[in-house]
């Protein structure tokens, strides 16, 4: 069959639509949340949780071609807002069925990256559709940026009661950054690395890629770095919720901690010279750690002497048994406890 007679045969075989089998991961008519890479190919490859891709299908079946670079990145594939299917990717590139239905229907389709950087860079290559797709979902106009560590990225939320962790445990879907953007109506990019802080690890390390580096990058994998453009995105509000992993082995120095989280909130500042920058301790740290790191977070307020920037504060919300990051009840009651405040700042 020639080209003609092949693009004839698809047309008719839709009721005289125009059926697209295959659709570039970059097309317009695909709505995306947080940070992603295009590749000249038409691609997609992206690290960050939270990352979601979203559009509207008429058809009978739709798949996505993915690929992971190991073997432990993890997507969640919504269809008409039902019960959410977790794909575990591998290295080996994977047809995903999206849409498999008797009879052509208009679906909406929601894919999310739930793992982190860490655990891998995700390239989706190409959509396969035996219909069309629709203009994309029309995302909300208010826009959030959420910058953090592993709570931030959803780490254990999804944790088996004495169970070995496993990337299955993250779900950013569940995280107070976004249960908070959702309920303020508002689109958000999560920017976050677990285990890292503003100015060294969890180990003590200083030589990683801190909150400060990786604000930079759209793809924080230390073996495949790249940039991102500032000009992206645009958010209204920046909530930077850092600090537990750099008081993990004791208080840091006051003067050198302040001066730091000073330099990155003037880039921010500079960056996005319409946003409301709100600093918070977050949730694990407790005690004098916690009262440290707010009077930090005050001086740095101080210091910076801007109307734009200003504090949250947040309970202490230790975990459990199984794991010292905060559960799903505690992550809801995280975007509880922080919304209000947003309301007030921006009258949301």
């Amino acid at each position: 069959m020639n080209r003609n007679a092949l693009a004839l045969a698809l047309l008719l075989a839709h009721g005289g639509a125009w059926a697209e089998p295959v659709v570039r991961a970059d097309d317009p008519r695909i709505a995306r949340m947080g940070r992603t890479v295009a590749r000249a190919d038409g691609s997609l490859r992206f690290a960050y949780p939270g990352v979601q891709l979203s559009l509207a299908f008429e058809g009978k079946a739709l798949s996505v071609d993915a690929t992971a670079s190991g073997e432990r990145s993890i997507l969640e594939v919504v269809v008409d807002g039902g019960a959410a299917r977790i794909v575990k990717l591998s290295a080996k590139s994977r047809t995903i069925k999206l849409v498999d239905e008797r009879q052509a229907g208009i679906h909406r389709v929601d894919i999310m990256h739930r793992t982190e950087s860490w655990h891998g860079v995700v390239t989706l290559a190409r959509f396969v559709a035996d219909g069309t797709l629709h203009t994309a979902p029309v995302l909300p106009q208010r826009k959030m940026l959420v910058l953090g560590d592993s709570v931030t990225c959803g780490e254990a939320i999804d944790r088996v009661d004495s169970g070995v962790k496993k990337p299955s445990w993250w779900n950013p879907r569940a995280s107070y950054g976004m249960l908070a953007a959702q309920t303020l109506g508002a689109q958000v990019h999560l920017v976050c690395h677990g285990g890292r802080g503003l100015l060294r690890s969890w180990n003590g390390r200083t030589d990683n890629d801190n909150l400060p580096d990786f604000y930079e990058l759209a793809i924080a994998n230390e073996e495949q770095r790249v940039r991102w453009d500032h000009a992206g995105y645009w958010p209204d509000v920046i909530v930077s919720a850092i600090g537990t992993n750099d008081f993990s082995t004791g208080i840091p120095e006051r003067d050198s901690y302040v001066k730091a989280y000073e330099r990155l909130v003037r880039t921010l500042l500079r960056n996005h010279p319409h946003a409301l920058i709100v600093l918070t301790e977050g949730a694990i740290l407790n005690g004098e750690r916690k009262a440290a790191l707010n009077s930090y977070i005050a001086e740095t307020i101080r210091r910076v002497g801007s109307a734009r920037v200003h504090a949250a504060t947040t309970m202490h919300h230790p975990g459990d048994a199984t794991d010292a990051h905060p559960t799903r009840a505690q992550h809801a009651a995280m975007a509880r406890e922080l919304v209000p405040q947003l309301r007030d700042l921006t009258g949301w």
